[in-house]
């Protein structure tokens, strides 16, 4: 009898161990679970990823992904790339893109939202951002922001505003 109890107890202390020893590996995989999924499927040197599912408050649904190696990146001549970027360094840009985002999407309504004086103000915003891709006519004095540019948008958002802390972030 006593030979038994005294398996059991190994036992289950061989358990509680094994447990302690793989709670670091689990609790990075419950913050990290998308880097995580990245690196099962690294080879190379590396990648970025970015990824969103969302829900606007106009009722249209997201869902997107997009990485990159970083080689390529790091090669690339990121020069080429700073129109999009330029189109988003002005204020009233940003404030016409949130407002698409969140359902305005005339012309009129977006120069009011902007507090802009004139149309020629507006359409010289507007104009910026539909030529750099952020924005697209809908019709008759109408934009929307594309669905392959609203994920990203919001991405370039969120790198810039502070980051929560990591161990808040839910699967």
């Amino acid at each position: 009898m006593a030979d038994d109890s005294l398996a059991e107890r190994l036992a289950a202390l061989e358990e509680r161990v094994s447990r302690l020893e793989l709670e670091p590996a689990a609790l990075r995989d419950d913050v990290f679970w998308a880097l995580e999924g990245l690196r099962r499927r690294l080879d190379g040197a590396g990648h970025v990823l970015f990824t969103g599912a969302l829900d606007l408050p106009t009722g249209e649904h997201y869902e997107w992904q997009q990485g990159a190696a970083t080689e390529g990146l790091l090669e690339a001549d990121w020069a080429d790339h700073a129109a999009p970027y330029a189109a988003l360094g002005h204020p009233v840009r940003l404030s016409l893109l949130r407002a698409v985002l969140r359902g305005t999407r005339s012309a009129t309504e977006l120069q009011e939202t902007a507090g802009l004086n004139t149309t020629g103000q507006l359409y010289h915003h507007l104009k910026q951002l539909t030529a750099a891709g952020w924005l697209q006519a809908a019709g008759r004095g109408q934009y929307r922001v594309p669905a392959d540019r609203v994920v990203p948008l919001l991405v370039l958002l969120s790198a810039v505003v502070p980051a929560p802390d990591p161990k808040t972030m839910k699967e």
